[in-house]
């Protein structure tokens, strides 16, 4: 499949390296999940001092998690905060991941802090809302399901106007709906077994990831979010 214009992949950081060492870095995750080709994706790296883009140079973004904390106000993050509040005005599709969930519902006028229920980690049920069926991107929701999860830092408040359409025991702001082109889930779309395994060995150490990890299926839904995204983009030709 290919865009007019590519899908900006915005790396927050890079995970701590016995991580990466085993399952690399953000944009690739991403570009495995989504099948990506080169030329139908650009990464972005803020932290790093790079220019966000211009959001006439684009299709859409994805916002990807973090090691770091919103609450931190590191510059790259901030610079990345202002730059979500003008695709919001423009109206570019825009998804935000845990880290990238959690900027956005910052940058638009929510609060972030430390999960006072603890730290979500592993495999999670999660519940979703009646209204999800009115959702342009959430129809084929179940009203119960499971995703990856890892993150001490949530949501607290989200904005004034925003909806949130999905929560789990721990979390009670798992997707939050901004606009109809703006979307952020606190859950990891983009990770596999593989990779929720090498995040928990590298917090946790070998025997308690093996634990948390024992048996756990993939879950299909949150992987179909993030391809569902991408398939909206696509010309209609595309898309038939």
């Amino acid at each position: 499949m290919s865009v007019k214009l590519p899908l900006a992949i915005i790396q927050l950081e890079t995970p701590p390296l016995p991580v990466s060492e085993l399952v690399g870095d953000q944009q690739l995750w991403f570009v495995q999940a989504l099948g990506l080709s080169a030329g139908e994706y650009i990464v972005v790296r803020p932290d790093l001092g790079e220019t966000l883009p211009d959001p006439a140079t684009i299709s859409a973004a994805i916002l990807s998690g973090s090691w770091a904390m919103v609450t931190d106000h590191a510059d790259w993050s901030e610079r990345t905060a202002a730059w979500v509040r003008h695709l919001v005005v423009e109206k570019l599709p825009l998804l935000g991941v845990c880290y990238g969930h959690q900027l956005m519902a910052y940058a638009l006028g929510g609060k972030v802090g430390d999960n006072p229920n603890g730290w979500e980690r592993g495999l999670q049920q999660l519940e979703s809302s009646a209204t999800r069926h009115q959702d342009p991107l959430l129809a084929s929701l179940p009203q119960h399901f499971s995703a990856w999860l890892s993150h001490r830092q949530s949501v607290l408040a989200p904005p004034s106007g925003a909806q949130v359409l999905a929560r789990s025991a721990l979390e009670p702001c798992q997707i939050i709906r901004y606009s109809p082109q703006a979307l952020s889930v606190q859950f990891h779309p983009e990770f596999t077994a593989e990779i929720m395994t090498a995040c928990l060995h590298n917090s946790l150490g070998d025997e308690q990831a093996k634990k948390l990890m024992h048996n756990q299926p993939e879950p299909e839904w949150p992987r179909q979010l993030l391809q569902d995204f991408w398939q909206q983009l696509q010309p209609a030709a595309k898309r038939a």
